[in-house]
């Protein structure tokens, strides 16, 4: 017996499935309070060592958070080729825009404290702002669209044509939503850190924004279901599925219809976990923020982020990239992965790093455990930022 054949084709895609979706979490999580505190910044610190604490409790850690969003990518693009293909090329102006703000992100880190100068510092704090808002709100733009499908379709040579036009189609109402929802999201997440690593003045105003972003939070990811649910066409697949066969978008047949992404609830009610702890984490969050509970709400907010990224890939199962103009060409998790091979050594490669990866970021969190306050700013301005 080969190798590789000791885990079904099948098995391994939809495990390819789930891995992409802890490392898309993944980022969501540990990146995502990185995104949130920068866009409190401007609003929860009101002079310069204040905003010296602020960037603070994330300057030390910002660059191994984004790990996961590195690890995101290249398993898309290992993993399923034809996504990434579609996607980086398809919304290219989109992820520009986002590239363009998280490289603003480093510059502003290591920028902003070479002058002493009120004018030149706060550029690059409204630079770190633009850094952590607009990913938050792109991504949230980008999802939504995914979940409305996507303009591409597939050639009968399996070429792909793209057939969108600017970034602004991608801003429609509902994306907008969903853009809104990530960036009250985020914040919530970035608060509930800030929360944890400042006390004071600093946490004080925190602690209002996140209350406001936790409770915003609830009420566009309901108005996001209802939506999805009333307006939105689902798609789903009508022919037979070869899920351990080839992968080829074209041997399909698929249908539209309103409310089909909400059919694998009824099908598979254990799914009913993610929205649930969505709404559940937000509101855990804004409970434990008002309490002071500081771990408890990290914790609410990091499961409220799970609960909300994962609502759209239970939802989507097992589509990962619906067209809008040929549901045909709609990527699957069965005809649009790598081989068998491919994935089967991604999956021993990834056995292996992943672990060390958590293991050393816990670690570093360990070493960095503690409260960023004024003081220290003060006395440490040959190491802070």
């Amino acid at each position: 017996m080969i190798l590789h054949d000791l885990i079904d084709y099948d098995t391994l895609r939809v495990i390819w499935w789930l891995l992409l979706g802890v490392l898309l979490i993944g980022f969501a999580v540990m990146d995502g309070f990185d995104l949130g505190t920068a866009t409190l910044l401007p609003f929860v610190a009101k002079d310069d060592v204040e905003r010296r604490v602020v960037i603070n409790t994330v300057g030390p850690v910002w660059e191994g958070n984004q790990v996961w969003l590195i690890l995101g990518g290249g398993a898309i693009f290992a993993a399923w080729p034809p996504l990434y293909a579609v996607s980086f090329s398809g919304f290219y102006l989109a992820m520009f825009a986002i590239l363009f703000a998280l490289i603003l992100r480093p510059v502003g880190f290591k920028y902003r404290s070479k002058r002493d100068s009120a004018r030149w510092r706060s550029g690059w704090d409204w630079a770190l702002f633009i850094g952590g808002f607009v990913p938050a709100l792109i991504l949230g733009v980008a999802v939504g669209n995914v979940l409305q499908g996507v303009p591409f379709q597939f050639t009968p040579e399996l070429r792909i044509v793209y057939e969108g036009s600017t970034l602004f189609e991608l801003l429609n109402p509902f994306a907008l939503l969903c853009g809104l929802l990530s960036v009250a999201m985020l914040v919530m997440h970035g608060a509930s850190w800030v929360l944890l690593k400042t006390d004071g003045a600093v946490a004080e105003r925190t602690r209002r924004y996140g209350s406001m972003a936790a409770l915003a939070t609830i009420v566009l990811f309901a108005l996001g279901g209802l939506w999805l649910s009333a307006g939105i066409e689902g798609y789903r697949i009508t022919s037979e599925v070869a899920t351990g066969g080839p992968s080829n978008p074209l041997a399909k047949t698929v249908e539209q219809g309103a409310g089909i992404w909400l059919a694998n609830y009824a099908t598979h009610p254990w799914m009913a976990i993610a929205p649930i702890l969505g709404f559940a984490g937000a509101a855990g969050a804004l409970l434990f923020q008002r309490l002071r509970w500081e771990v408890t709400a990290l914790l609410a907010s990091s499961a409220s982020v799970f609960g909300i990224v994962a609502t759209v890939g239970v939802s989507m199962f097992p589509f990962i990239l619906p067209s809008s103009i040929d549901p045909v060409s709609s990527l699957t998790v069965w005809d649009a992965s790598s081989s068998h091979l491919t994935l089967f050594i991604m999956l021993f490669v990834t056995a292996i790093f992943v672990p060390l990866i958590v293991a050393y970021t816990s670690w570093v969190y360990a070493v960095l455990w503690g409260k960023v306050d004024e003081k220290a700013i003060r006395d440490d301005s040959g190491h802070a930022y």
